[in-house]
């Protein structure tokens, strides 16, 4: 029966073609700007980490003093990071933040190319499961002695070794030798969730130094760098021991127990530091002063996903329900102008829960087309969002879990829009037609 009222749907879509191109229009159009918005909110929203999303958290600490910041921010100091790098409580740690440095080989067929560094300790592979295709991270003693070693991408392989195990050979960073020690296979979480603060869907740095080198080399700043006092710059030691906050710190802690472990620790270093004349904020206490973020509460608070967002959807949500409106009338018009076919059915027979059945089918095949049609209008909206507006591809890119919502959504729309004309048509009464006829 269902495949017979598909022929009679498909027959009377023919029978009106403008009228069912106006609603595959309204509805495809809607259809088209609510899955765009969703697509763009979906993978902005997802979180890398998964299951991991508890384990790993982050620490901020209000370090400055009165009437400065509203909220915590996302880096701490250079002075707060080796201290808490110090801490031996914890089994897994790693500060972090980005640098800049010009990478060439001994091969002088291929030109030196400024890339993109992450500088970090040895935990940061193991917190974030960084896989790798060849060889490791570096030992544990470079995170004390500073080391001239690098891990590189499985692309910087490629390119500068032809994609063979270079573990043991040597690039050169700023024309200073770094043995490279592994290789790391395919790894670029979208959103970047390790530091969403330069770029939160820029691609994963492809080059990892260790932060010991930091002091020694003078690294610059590639990210945010903020100050709550004057202090001049002058040399890289200024830096160093300044209240300026720049770099990201990273633990794993696998349990709520650990968690308020570490916290109990961060309010005595915080009363410490106050004893020694930091932390001057004394409007909140010593253990307000500290907070510890899992991966949801850090994309949140570095707005990943910004409030415009979810008021686009809502909005897209809106204009949806505004084609849902018209497709109504447009259907009630369509269904109304063959009441005389229907009373002729109901006449011999045909009983109401049939006629409304098939009318079902009819709009169910409608909103099936227009949710085809609107998945090439958003397709189209993230190809343009992408090409003219300069967005990352791997916000605009059509996530496949749409091509199963799209339809699903486009069907239920149009089913939702029928139910009124297809009840009126079906309460139709067959003596008034007949006598017509």
């Amino acid at each position: 029966m269902f495949f017979y009222y598909c022929d009679l749907a498909w027959r009377s879509i023919r029978k009106t073609p403008m009228l069912s191109m106006l609603m595959v229009l309204a509805i495809s159009i809607g259809i088209g700007i609510t899955i765009t918005t969703l697509n763009v909110y979906k993978t902005m929203s997802y979180n890398p980490a998964g299951d991991r999303s508890q384990v790993i958290n982050s620490v901020q600490l209000w370090s400055q003093g009165l009437d400065t910041w509203d909220d915590f921010i996302s880096n701490i100091t250079y002075i707060d990071a080796m201290n808490l790098r110090n801490n031996q409580q914890l089994s897994l740690k790693a500060a972090t933040f980005r640098t800049g440095l010009a990478l060439q080989s001994d091969n002088p067929k291929i030109e030196p190319v400024l890339q993109s560094v992450r500088v970090t300790d040895r935990d940061f592979f193991r917190i974030f499961s960084v896989p790798f295709l060849y060889g490791s991270y570096w030992d544990a003693s470079v995170d004390l002695r500073p080391a001239y070693q690098v891990v590189i991408s499985q692309k910087l392989n490629l390119r500068f070794f032809e994609g063979k195990n270079s573990v043991g050979k040597t690039v050169f960073l700023d024309r200073k030798p770094y043995q490279i020690v592994g290789v790391i296979d395919h790894w670029n979480p979208q959103p970047k969730y390790y530091d969403p603060l330069n770029g939160a869907f820029n691609d994963a740095e492809e080059i990892f130094i260790p932060f010991s080198l930091t002091a020694q080399e003078e690294f610059d700043v590639w990210g945010n760098t903020s100050g709550w006092k004057f202090e001049p710059m002058i040399t890289y030691s200024d830096r160093l021991a300044s209240e300026k906050v720049w770099i990201q710190f990273w633990t794993e802690l696998n349990s709520e127990d650990e968690k308020q472990n570490y916290q109990s620790w961060l309010t005595r270093y915080v009363e410490q530091q106050r004893a020694i004349g930091r932390f001057t904020d004394t409007a909140k206490s010593a253990a307000e002063a500290v907070q510890i973020s899992d991966i949801d509460k850090w994309l949140e608070d570095n707005n990943v996903v910004p409030q415009d967002n979810k008021i686009l959807v809502g909005l897209s949500l809106l204009f949806l329900s505004v084609c849902l409106v018209n497709i109504l009338g447009l259907l009630l018009t369509k269904f109304l102008k063959r009441a005389p076919e229907v009373g002729v059915r109901r006449a011999i027979g045909a009983s109401r829960g049939q006629i409304f059945s098939q009318y079902m089918v009819e709009v169910g095949m409608i909103g099936f087309i227009g949710g085809l049609v609107g998945l090439l209008w958003a397709w189209g909206s993230l190809t343009a969002l992408h090409r003219y507006f300069s967005m990352d591809q791997s916000v605009t890119g059509l996530d496949a879990s749409m091509w199963v919502v799209t339809p699903l959504i486009a069907i239920s729309t149009a089913v939702l829009a029928g139910i009124y004309p297809a009840w009126v048509v079906c309460r139709t009464k067959p003596s008034v037609y007949l006598k017509a006829q």
